[in-house]
């Protein structure tokens, strides 16, 4: 028994270090050079791009038993377990994470001073448009038809 939780704690410390790893790549996104591009200079124009920039993660661990383990509380030595039968060792670790980012700015530093121009994505305006318009036909129809008009 001891050479499967030697197994156990071996593979728990490799995805604990495989964790970590995971954590320092997600948090190196959010480093300023991620959010802000490296100037550009087109003539007297020195041009920098702002970014928006998203992390998430999330992690879980399992765990197992054995048939010699010491009954729960309240529960006679004597009483079968299902797992008395074999074998009963297990163990679960699991993880995963996302980054991502997206232009929201432009900015243009000239000889006319600093200008800030928002990035405008027409997709995602005309999305929340039509998203919208079809949640007030929803709505509208069934006040409708809950005061009795069709």
């Amino acid at each position: 028994m001891s050479k499967e939780f030697d197994k156990i704690v071996a593979t728990m410390v490799k995805n604990q270090e495989q964790a970590a790893e995971l954590v320092e790549k997600l948090f190196a996104v959010a480093q300023p050079g991620a959010v802000y591009g490296e100037p550009v200079t087109i003539g007297e124009h020195t041009i920098i791009t702002a970014s928006e920039v998203k992390v998430g993660m999330g992690f879980g661990i399992g765990g197992g038993g054995a048939p010699g383990a010491e009954p729960a509380e309240g529960e006679a030595k004597s009483e079968k377990k299902p797992h008395d039968e074999g074998e009963g060792v297990g163990f679960g670790v699991g993880g995963g994470g996302v980054s991502g980012g997206r232009p929201v700015a432009v900015i243009s530093i000239g000889s006319e001073g600093v200008q800030v121009e928002p990035v405008v994505d027409p997709t995602k305006i005309a999305l929340a448009f039509f998203t919208a318009l079809g949640s007030m036909f929803f709505m509208l129809s069934k006040m409708r038809r809950a005061s009795g008009g069709k």
